[in-house]
């Protein structure tokens, strides 16, 4: 299944796109060749960027690559959307057939198009929604708590130091007691956080930060993330319990991991589960959690990926209730790959949390 989502179809969309482009391009056939190469040569540096292969180049030439290679797979499928939308147009008799054809007016057309909405996803990416969400319990509690959430920073590459500060700054104009991250801070590789010293940035935070891992902490090694979390000041929870005050906050380990713990039967303090990976929502109801975080999903980051998130999980973004345990599927501060939201945004969530009479 994943071989045939990773290899076979966008190779299926490239030879789709390489066959439209020589169509269109009212060009030569040398420079149609050039672009259709070009766009292809792009597209492989996104498999490249996956196997690692930019970690001894210059910083700045690797973070163009990435982001190059990583962008060009939102891009072609945005073509193929619309080469498919024009296709089904011929088949009805509302495109006429000389618009897919050497057509200078076509080719225009779509390059404004796709330059607009590209633009705009950079755009959105860049704002970042602030959440809020009013959690209340009958459990005791002394007084009303603050508490930032967040999750897929996805550090790396294309989210460098100078973004980070400027989420850090966004954080700390909270004043939050704490601050609590559902997994997958690093993106891939850990040579952008080491080389740029992001762990300083943490540092710079005004309230404690709890987190669980995710995914992609063992696709950059596991033993580098975890001295990175120590360095930068944040307390990782792997299937253990921290306190905030009169709070339990329990982070699990990724369901990838053969040797998670379950979270057995919890009761007494108002519970708070970090778990990155947004799975068998009744089992942490069924456990007694009162508020389960998670992220992973991204919420598709563009559509119509965010369709197929929603197919797939119970609950692929925002909030949600199963019996008495109430979720947030976040999704998440920062993205992976191509810097573009496209009907999702990119957000972080400020809970207030007090007792309800």
């Amino acid at each position: 299944m994943w071989m045939l989502i990773f290899w076979v179809l966008p190779l299926a969309g490239i030879t789709y796109l390489a066959w439209h482009l020589w169509c269109l391009l009212p060009l030569n056939g040398w420079l149609k060749a050039a672009v259709i190469t070009v766009g292809v040569g792009c597209f492989l540096l996104m498999f490249l960027s996956m196997a690692r292969k930019f970690d001894s180049l210059p910083l700045w030439l690797a973070s163009a690559c990435y982001n190059i290679g990583t962008s060009s797979i939102i891009v072609m499928l945005y073509m193929v959307i619309t080469f498919l939308l024009l296709d089904l147009g011929r088949l009805v008799r509302l495109v006429p057939r000389d618009w897919l054809y050497a057509n200078w007016t076509t080719t225009g057309v779509l390059t404004a198009l796709l330059i607009g909405i590209f633009v705009y996803g950079y755009l959105h990416y860049n704002h970042k929604v602030r959440q809020p969400l009013q959690l209340t319990t009958k459990k005791p509690l002394q007084r009303e708590y603050k508490l930032v959430m967040l999750s897929d920073l996805h550090l790396g590459y294309h989210n460098r130091r100078s973004e980070l500060a400027r989420w850090v700054d966004l954080l700390n104009d909270e004043h939050a007691d704490a601050i609590l991250i559902a997994g997958d801070i690093i993106d891939g590789s850990m040579r952008p956080l080491l080389e740029e010293r992001m762990a300083e940035e943490f540092r710079r935070l005004n309230a404690p930060v709890y987190a669980c891992i995710g995914n992609h902490e063992f696709y950059a090694g596991i033993d580098d993330a975890l001295q990175f979390y120590k360095d930068a000041g944040i307390c990782l929870l792997r299937d253990s319990v921290a306190r905030i005050g009169e709070i339990a906050v329990i982070g699990r380990d990724d369901r990838s991991q053969v040797g998670r713990k379950d979270l057995g039967r919890l009761g007494g303090a108002f519970t708070i589960v970090l778990d990155h990976q947004p799975f068998h929502l009744d089992r942490t109801a069924a456990a007694g959690v009162d508020f389960q975080l998670s992220g992973h999903t991204h919420h598709g980051q563009i559509w119509p990926v965010s369709w197929i998130t929603e197919a797939i999980y119970e609950c692929a973004y925002g909030a949600c209730q199963v019996g008495n345990t109430r979720f947030y599927v976040t999704s998440g501060m920062g993205i992976w790959g191509g810097r573009f939201r496209i009907g999702t945004c990119s957000e972080y969530v400020v809970a207030t949390l007090k007792h309800e009479d």
